[in-house]
């Protein structure tokens, strides 16, 4: 898997490759971009999709010393991803919590975003989502997080409500979440970054970003799953109505993994909405 070297660290990302015009799918806490495979090679026929392993827990290769995993940090490592790649006039796209670094990129570092698609994660103060508030006071406590993360290494554990179980209505990819725990517990320099993503959650970055955003001028997609039991749809409207010219979808049957329960209405949604804005309308 290729890998780029930005002042923060290396960073591993998957590339359809291509000449088509770049997607980049951000993924959320405790995942890998290989769970957004099932969208990307629906628009890789057309679109070069790019999906990095960012930094949330259970990422490959840990960061530097000292690197900035806020969120305005790590939206900053999304937009010098960007520009190390040359992805010009891209569409960023976010998922769980890759939906709050996209909106703070979009609204911090607008020159990096070609077009914005948000479907559904965190925004506004529902950050962290009321399930998973109890980790942000653990990761302070050295050594404590992963500690109370082994639990996620018995399958029958993972459907809890503050595991995975809320994120999907269907089958849970326990071979792909086995990989993302073996990159978790694999490295304590992982598990330092994981705790300093953690102690780092909360609503000001997002809020900041929504007062921002409310003069965006890139085209942008809205697409929450209308049966999400973590990020509330309404959340979803009150960002449409927000974000000028913002176009507004539902994605029905699905909870918080789009790309996995309606792979196919997502891909649809993203390479229409890509066709609807062409790259000389979409400013970046």
């Amino acid at each position: 898997m290729p890998q780029i070297t930005l002042d923060q660290g290396s960073v591993r990302y998957r590339d359809t490759g291509g000449d088509g015009e770049a997607v980049l799918l951000l993924h959320g806490y405790l995942m890998s971009g290989e769970l957004w495979k099932p969208v990307a090679d629906r628009l890789a026929p057309e679109f070069r999709c790019v999906t990095p392993d960012l930094p949330l827990g259970c990422h490959p290769t840990p960061l530097n010393d000292g690197t900035d995993l806020g969120l305005p940090g790590l939206a900053r490592l999304v937009a010098d991803l960007i520009a190390g790649l040359d992805l010009r006039r891209v569409t960023l796209v976010g998922n769980d919590l890759g939906t709050a670094i996209a909106q703070i990129v979009a609204a911090r570092h607008p020159e990096r975003v070609g077009r914005l698609v948000l479907t559904s994660g965190e925004c506004f103060d529902n950050c962290p989502p009321i399930w998973f508030r109890a980790l942000v006071p653990a990761a302070r406590v050295p050594g404590l997080l992963p500690l109370l993360f082994r639990f996620l290494r018995l399958r029958a554990t993972r459907r809890l409500p503050f595991a995975y179980g809320l994120l999907t209505k269907g089958a849970l990819p326990h071979d792909l979440i086995d990989d993302w725990l073996e990159c978790l517990f694999g490295d304590p320099r992982v598990q330092r970054d994981c705790a300093e993503v953690t102690r780092n959650f909360g609503p000001a970055a997002l809020l900041d970003a929504a007062e921002r955003l409310a003069s965006f001028d890139r085209p942008t997609l809205v697409a929450f799953a209308r049966d999400d039991r973590i990020f509330p749809f309404a959340h979803g409207e009150r960002l449409a109505a927000l974000i000028p010219g913002a176009r507004l979808e539902t994605i029905p049957d699905s909870r918080t993994w789009v790309m996995r329960d309606q792979p196919e209405r997502t891909a649809r949604l993203i390479r229409e909405f890509i066709r609807a804005a062409p790259a000389d309308t979409a400013s970046g």
